[in-house]
């Protein structure tokens, strides 16, 4: 059996790099737990996944609080949001379920932008809460 984390991140780096939108706004073999050394913007990063074990009534529940990070290369909002729309809307409106899990809820919790003025870049930080349940 795979590890919570492992299975629903693999479905969601599957989801957003099978979308052709997002791969039009940031390039194809774009998303990333950690970008190779000397990668430049676009590109989207797991930054952080956390699980909170939920067992309910003898099932195997929890509970996913998963952070992106996208960088794009245009210190500009314009240039980022529509990404951002985009990653939102494939992950809550698209099933994330697999094999050995369950997805029953998806919310997009926050969005927080910011300009990396140094480097020249905008950057947004997606936050998502996700509730999934072991298949057994």
């Amino acid at each position: 059996m795979t590890h919570p984390i492992l299975d629903l991140q693999t479905a969601m780096v599957s989801a957003l790099g099978a979308d052709a939108a997002l791969s039009a706004q940031i390039g194809s073999a774009a998303i990333f737990d950690l970008p190779p050394k000397g990668r430049s913007a676009p590109y989207l990063l797991v930054e952080r996944h956390d699980m909170i074990v939920r067992d309910v009534s003898g099932a195997r529940a929890h509970e996913h609080n998963v952070r992106l990070r996208l960088w794009m290369p245009v210190p500009a909002r314009s240039a980022i949001l529509p990404a951002v729309e985009r990653i939102s809307a494939v992950l809550t409106e698209g099933d994330l379920s697999s094999a050995t899990l369950t997805v029953s809820t998806l919310v997009h919790v926050r969005t927080d932008t910011d300009m990396d003025l140094k480097a020249g870049g905008a950057r947004a930080t997606l936050v998502f809460r996700i509730f999934s349940e072991s298949v057994i």
